[in-house]
């Protein structure tokens, strides 16, 4: 079963907001069983919105409409569907009731333009917003099934949850779909790829690999169709077992989940804590922890000791080191690591400087070179990196580096 997703509005295409429904949809479509086609997003255009429908319509089974459902004049969603199904309106009684009681708790007068949010295409089935003020429309033409739903993400997922998601599982027969991830880190896409060459070429037609490359990392998603769901989860586990055994040192998890949040997960069941000093990433690899709820019970703070003084004040980095070496060498790290774990009395630390640019570089240190240090109890290890010359990819580069380095001490220590 096939859907597309058309998100309207010119807020979009102009990259005022980040369309983060097609996302969600997608995810709980995929859920469910129906595989998603297509993402598309048109203007706030009449032509535009009825030659993605028509194009929409010749690729997919199930059209999801978002955005254009406002009472305003540049919300021309509803008016164009009614033209494309060839339609008049009605007005629901059941979402003019909602629409007056939202207006009275607010205690504010209702307009005439909103009563009009009340008005639908004649061929729709209302589903009913309880809340906002737009009724998304369910419509079924020509077999297929198109569904308008408002741009508001709250508004949006009420409706897809409580209305949409429950009558594609009663309208289709839908399939089983099976997905099963597995992390990598610390090997490029094309070595993992000849790595487990035989494995893929031994896929059965019905179970598809993905490879998703980030920095530093790739993700390998398996995903199988069919009818019987417990025998495709047998099989894609049977699949991923038998990569994992080929590239075993390089898997970080088998499960849909960031580097960090496996990290703060193994060393929170070792009851092991964490502390950063930070000088060219500026707090990003902080930040990459702290987003996530809980990462006090690992992470204990860090600093971000930029300027040498503060490495040598909060971090006891040797003035002679600094003169010696320079802020950016494996001596200067490897003392920023120990010095954030005699001050700061975590298990691990982790330590980088380097430069990020896009100045500051030397010949002998050009931009991008990155040094990073991780110490524990038994050990502290460094290495270098030589990243290019674009200054937030050198930051990110540097921050899930220092993340697979210390993944794989903690492997090793704690195995």
């Amino acid at each position: 079963m096939l859907a597309e997703i058309i998100t309207i509005g010119d807020e979009i295409l102009i990259g005022q907001i980040i369309d983060s429904n097609s996302a969600w949809i997608a995810q709980q479509l995929n859920n469910i069983g129906v595989r998603v086609k297509q993402i598309t997003s048109a203007s706030d255009d009449r032509q535009h919105i009825l030659d993605s429908l028509n194009s929409a319509a010749n690729r997919a089974d199930i059209i999801i409409i978002t955005g254009g459902l406002g009472p305003t004049k540049d919300d021309i969603t509803k008016k164009t569907l009614a033209e494309y199904f060839n339609v008049g309106f009605k007005r629901d009684e059941a979402s003019l009731k909602v629409i007056e009681e939202i207006f009275r708790r607010g205690n504010r007068p209702m307009l005439e333009i909103n009563n009009k949010q009340a008005d639908v295409p004649e061929n729709c089935t209302v589903l009913l917003n309880k809340s906002g003020t737009a009724p998304g429309m369910w419509f079924e033409h020509e077999g297929k099934v198109f569904v308008s739903m408002p741009g508001v993400p709250f508004e949006m997922m009420y409706l897809l949850e409580e209305e949409v998601l429950p009558r594609i599982k009663q309208h289709f027969k839908l399939e089983a779909i099976v997905h099963h991830n597995i992390l990598t880190a610390g090997i490029g896409e094309s070595f993992l790829a000849e790595a487990i060459a035989t494995v893929e070429d031994s896929l059965p037609s019905y179970i598809k690999l993905a490879y998703l490359p980030k920095l530093g990392q790739v993700k390998l998603r398996l995903s199988a169709y069919g009818e019987d769901e417990v025998a495709l989860r047998q099989e894609v586990l049977k699949y991923a077992d038998a990569i994992t055994a080929v590239i075993d040192e390089y898997v970080v998890c088998s499960e849909d989940k960031a580097l960090e949040v496996v990290i703060m997960e193994f060393m929170r069941a070792k009851k092991l804590t964490l502390a950063v000093a930070e000088s060219c990433t500026g707090g990003y690899l902080s930040q990459q922890f702290t987003q996530h709820a809980g990462s006090s019970d690992v992470f204990l703070g860090g600093a971000v000791t930029y300027s040498n003084a503060l490495k040598q004040s909060i971090l006891g980095v040797s003035v002679a080191t600094l003169d010696q070496f320079g802020a950016v060498s494996e001596e200067t790290v490897r003392e920023m690591a120990e010095g954030a774990l005699n001050n700061f009395m975590p298990d691990y630390s982790i330590a980088i400087s380097g430069i990020a640019g896009p100045g500051g570089g030397t010949a002998e240190k050009p931009v991008g070179t990155v040094w990073v240090s991780v110490a524990g109890g038994n050990k502290t290890i460094a290495k270098k990196f030589q990243f290019g010359n674009r200054r937030q990819q050198n930051i990110e580069r540097a921050a899930v580096n220092a993340q697979i380095m210390l993944f794989k001490l903690l492997r090793e220590e704690h195995a």
